[in-house]
């Protein structure tokens, strides 16, 4: 499975590539799934380009999302989007459209309590486990472990000379991960790197304009489309030449667009 990531906490300053609006983000993710992601996640924005948890945003981002594709749709629930819990819970409880799954940030205070009330609306959650946090420690404590839709490895460390001993170092700490399945990811320097490493493992990954705004030979990436088909050949390719293969990871091709 390889996940398109559209936004993230990109702006308007990152380039006209970066879709902002609901409309933008529909037609990003249609072309992104044309080049083979077979999953979207998305930040939805207020107006002014604000990460938001607004039952009216959320609706509307989700919306024109699934009326350009027929893949799974999720969205986050950051603490910087919501910073009090007890609003972010409300937030949840409030959303009148519902995605698929919705990432969750095990680090952050009161991601149980989040996670909890995803599950309650029958939405898959995406355990965030960003290296440098003990978010890996509390997710193996955690009773709804085994209940999350899939857990998110994200790589924090940007160096594209370390990020893969990172991403190594994090796999590691998450051991069996209760036995659900990872999809790993880096960001900015460390993304082609970790990309590469996900491949070899047979590990599900993401690619897209909130991870990277460059291709693997450093020039922009115009769209989410352009990084979704060089993250596929990348992948393929570490994927021809690795051999380390866990029998409980693998891919799963789950693809659709509608015009």
């Amino acid at each position: 499975m390889v996940q398109v990531c559209l936004n993230g906490g990109r702006g308007a300053g990152d380039g006209v590539g970066v879709p902002m609006i609901p409309g933008a983000m529909g037609d990003s993710a249609a072309g992104a799934v044309l080049a083979g992601a077979s999953d979207v996640h998305v930040h939805p924005k207020t107006p002014c380009g604000r990460d938001t948890l607004s039952a009216r945003v959320v609706a509307a981002t989700l919306e024109a999302i699934r009326a350009r594709v027929a893949v799974p749709v999720g969205v986050i629930t950051g603490a910087w989007a919501e910073p009090e819990l007890i609003a972010r819970v409300e937030r949840v409880r409030s959303w009148t459209v519902l995605p698929d799954h919705a990432s969750v940030n095990w680090h952050e205070p009161g991601a149980e309590d989040l996670a909890a009330a995803l599950l309650d609306r029958g939405i898959g959650v995406e355990a965030g486990i960003w290296s440098g946090t003990d978010g890996a420690a509390r997710f193996a404590a955690s009773p709804l472990g085994p209940r999350v839709l899939r857990v998110l490895a994200e790589v924090t460390d940007a160096s594209p000379k370390t990020a893969e001993r990172s991403a190594r170092s994090l796999l590691a700490d998450l051991g069996t991960a209760h036995g659900r399945p990872v999809l790993l990811h880096g960001e900015e320097g460390g993304t082609w790197p970790v990309l590469r490493l996900a491949g070899r493992l047979g590990l599900a990954t993401r690619i897209g304009l909130e991870d990277t705004l460059v291709l693997p030979d450093g020039q922009r990436a115009m769209s989410n489309a352009r990084l979704v088909e060089e993250g596929l050949c990348e992948y393929r390719r570490a994927r021809r030449g690795g051999t380390a293969s866990p029998k409980r990871y693998g891919l799963a091709a789950r693809r659709g667009i509608r015009r």
